[in-house]
């Protein structure tokens, strides 16, 4: 079972996707939560040119909005950028820091992931952190060692359950359509918990832990039903409001 104690999340990040046409899948799936009983927070979070946009549409509903990414300064001269600030001002409640995507392709290092987290707590954000291992860690054993190290170097001091979540998301299962074992995510899942509790005796187990790789109506409910696994960070399916809905209904 999911740690009873936790509300789960369930979000859904577009990455690069979605022009203005695409703020009617949101709305779809705003509509048809409307009145729902789903004992789960959801969150969608597009591509920085609609952030505000979905925002406005979805002010006063139960959808929550969050960003792709975000830069440590609060300003400055770095062109291109957005600051936690912004991000705040543009009207979501969380963003989306150290996604593998990034880390590859913006060469972003643990210490980068941590500097950003620290501003979105700085802005009154929710960070949601995301590890994962490639695949050839795994095939050499090191899922563990690499997540450690990533939640080690990654999170900031002073996490709590409000301002952070943990999104494990196995590099190699990302758009795939590959997804580890139950076995393996429990294992994995297991040990950030673990890592979570002993670092902040607190607030570790109030910490939302989210999986992320190849997440799918098909697979959501047996993912989302195994043991400190409290919600799904959803990447393609999230673009279609009756797939991100299928999803979300596995708490239903």
């Amino acid at each position: 079972m999911t740690t009873t104690h936790i509300r789960p999340l369930v979000a859904g990040n577009w990455k690069m996707n979605g022009l203005a046409a695409a703020l009617g899948e949101a709305t779809a799936v705003n509509e048809a939560l409307s009145g729902s009983t789903i004992p789960a927070d959801v969150m969608l979070c597009p591509p920085a040119t609609l952030l505000s946009r979905m925002a406005e549409a979805m002010r006063g509903s139960a959808v929550r909005i969050g960003a792709q990414d975000c830069h440590p300064a609060a300003s400055g001269a770095h062109t291109g950028d957005i600051s936690a600030e912004m991000v705040k001002d543009a009207g979501a409640s969380a963003v989306i820091v150290g996604h593998s995507e990034r880390r590859a392709d913006h060469a972003e290092l643990d210490r980068i992931v941590r500097a950003k987290a620290v501003a979105a707590h700085r802005a009154g954000l929710t960070a949601i952190v995301c590890i994962g291992e490639t695949r050839g860690e795994r095939a050499a054993g090191l899922t563990i060692d690499v997540v450690n190290r990533q939640l080690k170097s990654s999170l900031p001091d002073g996490v709590t359950g409000a301002n952070t979540v943990v999104a494990y998301e196995p590099v190699w299962a990302i758009g795939t359509g590959l997804t580890p074992s139950t076995d393996d995510v429990a294992e994995v899942h297991a040990a950030i918990r673990a890592h979570l509790t002993g670092r902040f005796p607190a607030e570790g187990d109030r910490v939302r832990i989210l999986y992320g790789g190849s997440v799918k109506p098909s697979n959501a409910k047996e993912l989302m039903s195994l043991p400190n696994v409290n919600g799904a960070l959803v990447g393609g399916a999230s673009l279609k409001a009756d797939d991100f809905l299928a999803i979300i209904r596995a708490y239903a």
